[in-house]
């Protein structure tokens, strides 16, 4: 038997519908008040909704919109108003057959069942609606993450959809869910990459700065710190394009503001004070720039996003190291004491990317010339008191830079970590 609540504006018509639906075969569960029809309609799960209301107003309709999106249920409206924009907000709040001036007992049950078709025709419509606009957006993720694939790996398109066929099947799940996976991995490696490079940056401007002060170099130098300038706006730039504000905004404002005075700093002359109080800038948005990395890495699916971290960090201590050496020898200190830290985290680090399972033909490459260039570094070390020397130095971190700039890239367009 099909079961309702009425719900009547007017208190002493409520019992004659009620009376005429049982009548007809229509059990009544009961009445409710507007107040309390969304939780009687959740609590005792009504077929149907039947509704009587002289004049129907924008409360009622917001209940019945309520209604609709909290526990949807045919609704039978009955009244005297005519008006045809009554009429609209009835349709638009859920009421599935508005019937004006009254009801005869005969046509109830017809009219219930009425309401109840049209109920059930609307929500096959917007299950149809909701297919294939999940289809559609479907479609577009995978679009976008067979061009991730296609642009990472200089593969076909075919090839790239094949890839991600294969791991749908493999995971037992949708090509959709998996492309998803392939952006959000791809957005957060190159979130990392960009960030880390803010980090290698912030060391690279100090290094060129101390050259500047030692007067090695000069336009070249000056060259090199143009380019970074830029290059440190265009990412912060891009960051603030592709990342959440909510989620990342403090943190990359957090990196602006040590950015803003550092650069004021390397538009005045170079020499060893100035030197030193762009250094201390140069630090405070490192270690800002750092707190941005490892939040990006922390929100990753996987564990495989840390390489690009590591890989990332090791541009920075190449910069950092070639660094700390030009300012001791700028000061009349030790460079080898000044970077020893640094350098026995570089080979630290250096130990685990050899180490790690993520590998490809092109990163054993990377790793070998890496290995090269850090022994060059070394012995470019040991010459740094001679300006011959502190060039060669810059130039073999120039070089180091390269080689990691080259294999982090490898690492983010790897299909390990586009693939999880």
């Amino acid at each position: 038997m099909t079961s309702c609540l009425v719900l009547c504006g007017s208190a002493p018509v409520a019992p004659t519908l009620e009376e005429n639906l049982e009548g007809v075969g229509i059990h009544v569960i009961g009445a409710v008040q507007r107040s309390n029809l969304v939780q009687e309609a959740l609590r005792q799960g009504p077929d149907v909704v039947v509704v009587q209301d002289v004049a129907p107003d924008a409360a009622l309709f917001a209940v019945l919109a309520l209604l609709r999106t909290t526990a949807p249920r045919p609704v039978l409206l009955f009244t005297t108003d005519s008006d045809v924009d009554k009429m609209k907000l009835a349709l638009d709040s859920g009421v599935d057959a508005y019937v004006v001036n009254g009801y005869a007992p005969q046509r109830l049950r017809s009219l219930v069942h009425l309401a109840t078709a049209r109920f059930l025709h609307e929500q096959a419509l917007r299950e149809q609606l909701a297919d294939v606009s999940h289809r559609f957006e479907e479609r577009k993720l995978v679009d976008r993450a067979k061009g991730i694939l296609m642009r990472a790996r200089q593969v076909s398109e075919d090839e790239a959809f094949r890839v991600l066929r294969a791991a749908s099947m493999h995971s037992n799940r949708r090509v959709g869910q998996v492309s998803q996976q392939v952006i959000a991995a791809a957005g957060l490696a190159e979130a990392i990459n960009r960030a880390g490079q803010l980090r290698m940056l912030s060391q690279r401007l100090v290094k060129l700065r101390a050259l500047q002060a030692l007067g090695v170099g000069t336009e070249w130098a000056a060259e090199l710190l143009r380019d970074s300038s830029s290059r440190i706006d265009a990412n912060l730039a891009a960051l603030g394009k592709s990342v959440s504000k909510a989620t990342y905004g403090d943190l990359l404002d957090a990196v602006s503001a040590p950015w803003v005075t550092l650069k004021a700093a390397l538009a005045m002359s170079a020499d060893r004070q100035r030197t030193a109080d762009a250094d201390a800038q140069a630090e405070v948005m490192l270690l800002q720039a750092d707190r941005l990395v490892n939040a990006f890495e922390s929100n990753a699916a996987t564990a495989s996003l840390h390489v690009i971290n590591v890989s990332g960090r090791q541009r920075m201590l190449s910069q950092r190291l070639a660094k700390q050496a030009l300012l001791a020898a700028l000061s009349g200190g030790d460079a080898a004491a000044a970077a020893g830290e640094t350098k026995a985290a570089f080979e630290q680090a250096l130990d685990y990317l050899n180490a790690a399972p993520l590998s490809t033909r092109e990163i054993r490459e990377s790793l070998d010339a890496a290995a090269r260039s850090w022994t060059a570094l070394n012995q470019a070390l040991k010459r740094v008191r001679s300006a011959d020397g502190q060039m060669v130095l810059t130039e073999a971190s120039e070089s180091l830079l390269a080689v990691f700039e080259q294999l982090t890239e490898r690492y983010e367009h790897s299909m390990q970590i586009l693939m999880g």
